[in-house]
């Protein structure tokens, strides 16, 4: 992609997205949960943009990034917790979810852990990649571990942020649902997304290595 193609590329994905967390933010269901949930997005928005004239990801970690960051959004409007899809299901398609799944606990917010690992892995092991000079296993591993890792900070805010707020809005951030062992599934299945795609990446690197030494 040409350098000029790029920068539309990227400001279209930040204007759309900007675009987003604005209409998130008309009538959420809990307006400190918005409020919440966007700190890390902005922070994590406005840092890629600080650093974007000396360090600038690949079209497609910056597509995987947006796709995430829009996955998310729809959570910060509804929480976690209350995003209606089963409705969408049942007046879409005419089928529940829940009564086909078996499932009586909203699972957006695995969804939502669950793109964390898949989308965002690959963003991460760019970065490895290109500040160090971690190859080959170390980089697989090392990239397992900032998921896990970062999965768990993420759950330590939810702890710290909940225990200063009133129980509505708490129960809304946290989005447990009476699970006790939530913060431990939610990581769990953050790490098993990005193990999948890292695995992807592996083998792509594989085939394309072996389709250049059959080539010579």
């Amino acid at each position: 992609m040409q350098p000029n193609q790029r920068l539309r590329h990227d400001l279209t994905l930040l204007v759309v997205f900007l675009l987003i967390v604005v209409v998130s933010g008309f009538s959420p269901r809990s307006r400190v949960d918005w409020a919440l949930e966007n700190l890390l997005v902005l922070l994590l928005v406005g840092t890629l943009v600080a650093v974007s004239r000396w360090f600038r990801l690949s079209a497609t970690s910056i597509t995987l990034v947006f796709a995430f960051l829009c996955v998310h959004e729809l959570g910060a409007h509804y929480t976690y917790s209350l995003v209606p899809y089963d409705h969408w299901s049942l007046a879409w398609f005419g089928f529940s979810f829940e009564q086909v799944s078996g499932v009586h606990r909203n699972h957006y917010d695995r969804l939502v852990h669950l793109s964390y690992g898949l989308l965002l892995a690959y963003p991460v092991r760019e970065v490895l990649w290109r500040l160090t000079s971690l190859r080959g296993f170390w980089l697989f591993f090392v990239t397992l571990n900032v998921m896990l890792s970062t999965s768990a900070v993420y759950e330590l805010v939810e702890w710290f942020g909940g225990a200063f707020l009133g129980n509505d809005t708490a129960n809304a951030f946290v989005g447990a649902q009476n699970d006790p062992w939530d913060s431990q599934k939610d990581m769990a299945v953050a790490v098993v997304g990005a193990f999948a795609t890292l695995l992807l990446v592996s083998l792509r690197g594989r085939v394309q290595k072996q389709a250049m030494t059959t080539a010579r």
